[in-house]
């Protein structure tokens, strides 16, 4: 009886990953008829017949979509089916608009010589193939997301270093030093610190999550933090300022801080470390961007952007760059439809297409319809990520699968933003749309994460892991404590109603064996579950009654 009822659920679960996978195929083969008719579209409208490259072109992304479905398959079959679709719509589209910006500065730069002229798109082709690979290699080799853990204080020694690397190479770019320039090669460590530093405050904020939730006083109504807890935030704060110095990065700074900001508040509920944060990241900007030169240039462009053309096209005093001024006329040029792809000139705003100015071709030649439509697929790229915390069960996992969504959004909103003229240019680029090998190995390899982590949450939710007996524990009753004793899943020193344990909490709980009494024998305990806590394994027919004054085992988190 309990042999067939295991083997029901396990083949329940397996047709409910099946599904998955089939929806996935589905929504990778509207990914790829969206990118290629765009390719044929703009290569109509600029030169009045079909791309030559077409062919070529589909085959290979064709087919390494097809081995990316069927790596899924295999080895994250219970995986969300939106993740993989929406990371292959934004990096095939954001291709289709490299080419259309070759073409155009081709023609314009040729008589120039400039480098603009050189092709930015198949360069972009090989660090796509290049990161897929390297993504699905982690997918296949990474056999679970916990396994991270053990190496969560390796990870950020190594993120602080090639955080702080650029600082100590000669050489600037467009005001920023953020590359790690080698013979032959060029690297922007910022983009894997993204990654790192989320793997870190996921494992530090599991452990460290009471101490962090304690209130010690209130001023005007807000509950901030113990003085001697708020110490990883100011550390982390003057770190982001470092950077933003020496490094003259306003986007790393920002997402950096962000990060931890957002995921402290997810690990303890506590507004006011929102609130502390923001007023820490608004002060420290400010001052930096008054006596920094060079972002300090920034936010005068980012308030006065027709400045520039006060003084004749010769650059201003103040505002050294036209490009925040030519991104809102391309933007206004597109009204509400744009200018259809090809037919635009989005050229007009140098080096756009190697540059978070890649933005405004879509709002130029798509209008304000492409550019809410190429939101929406970020929007949803990012719900999945927070869907997939939400369904995690383990504290790690949750935290992680937080940070890298977060991670995600906040670059999507420092460069749509400064583009837009919401807030000062930052120079980062844009997750699968803009160019650059760095970035373009960063962000699949931050895909690879969500899918591991879906798959943990996917398996979880349609394949649930049996008790040894063979059958689904039920929800235990809730469990009177002692008085005075703070809440299970609760807090300590600060109180709480009393009841079940609560199986989202966001850190460790291990429930030790009581120990045996005279006339009573303690449940044995079975392996460990996803939580890190040791269920009783039932006996034969019923589970031992507690000795008096023992106080009864819950089986939650």
């Amino acid at each position: 009886m309990i042999g067939s009822q295991r083997a029901s659920q396990r083949a329940e679960g397996r047709r409910g990953a099946d599904r998955r996978r089939n929806v996935e195929l589905a929504l990778l083969g509207l990914a790829l008829a969206v990118c290629f008719f765009a390719y044929i579209d703009a290569n109509e409208a600029m030169n009045g017949k079909l791309p030559k490259g077409l062919l070529v072109y589909g085959v290979m992304f064709t087919g390494l979509t097809l081995v990316a479905h069927l790596v899924m398959r295999r080895f994250a079959r219970y995986a969300d089916p939106l993740i993989l679709p929406c990371a292959v719509l934004l990096n095939g589209f954001g291709q289709v608009l490299l080419d259309r910006l070759d073409q155009s500065y081709k023609i314009v730069h040729a008589a120039k010589g400039d480098f603009q002229k050189l092709p930015a798109a198949p360069q972009q082709v090989t660090w796509i193939f290049i990161a897929v690979a390297v993504a699905l290699g982690l997918i296949v080799l990474v056999k679970h997301h916990r396994i991270l853990q053990r190496y969560v204080y390796i990870l950020m020694v190594g993120a602080l270093v090639l955080l702080m690397a650029p600082a100590f190479f000669p050489g600037d770019s467009f005001g920023a030093k953020r590359w790690i320039r080698l013979p032959g090669i060029s690297l922007e460590p910022d983009e894997f610190v993204k990654l790192a530093i989320c793997v870190f405050f996921a494992g530090y904020l599991m452990v460290s999550r009471d101490a962090l939730a304690l209130v010690g006083r209130k001023i005007w109504g807000l509950s901030l933090p113990r003085g001697r807890n708020a110490g990883p935030v100011l550390a982390i704060w003057v770190i982001s300022l470092l950077v933003l110095i020496f490094e003259r990065d306003l986007g790393t700074s920002l997402i950096f801080f962000g990060v931890f900001i957002v995921m402290l508040y997810v690990a303890t509920e506590r507004t006011s470390w929102t609130v502390l944060g923001m007023l820490m990241a608004v002060g420290g900007a400010t001052v930096v961007g008054t006596l920094e030169p060079h972002v300090h240039g920034r936010v005068e462009a980012w308030l006065h952007p027709l400045d520039y053309y006060k003084t004749l096209g010769q650059p201003h005093p103040a505002v050294s760059s036209n490009q925040p001024a030519e991104a809102l006329f391309s933007f206004g040029t597109g009204h509400l439809t744009g200018t259809g792809l090809g037919q635009g000139r989005p050229w007009l705003i140098g080096f756009a297409g190697r540059s978070d100015f890649i933005f405004t071709t879509i709002g130029e030649e798509l209008g304000l319809a492409g550019v809410i439509a190429v939101l929406m697929v970020y929007g949803l790229f990012i719900q999945r990520g927070l869907k997939t915390a939400l369904s995690l069960s383990d504290p790690f996992g949750k935290l992680l699968a937080t940070g890298l969504a977060s991670a995600v959004a906040l670059q999507v909103f420092v460069v749509v933003g400064g583009v837009t003229g919401l807030i000062p240019l930052t120079g980062k680029a844009l997750p699968f749309l803009a160019a650059g090998g760095s970035s373009t190995m960063a962000n699949w390899l931050l895909t690879a994460l969500l899918i591991k982590l879906s798959d943990a949450a996917g398996r979880t939710m349609l394949e649930p892991e049996p008790e040894p007996s063979g059958t689904i524990a039920p929800m235990a009753a809730p469990v009177a404590a002692p008085a005075g004793a703070p809440a299970q899943g609760g807090v300590p020193e600060q109180g709480g109603p009393v009841g079940p344990p609560d199986n989202d909490t966001m850190y460790l709980r291990a429930t030790p064996p009581a120990p045996p009494s005279s006339g009573a024998t303690p449940p044995p305990y079975g392996r460990a579950t996803v939580h890190g806590t040791a269920q009783p394994t039932p006996g034969p027919t019923s589970a031992p009654t507690p000795a008096p004054g023992q106080q009864p085992e819950s089986p939650g988190f």
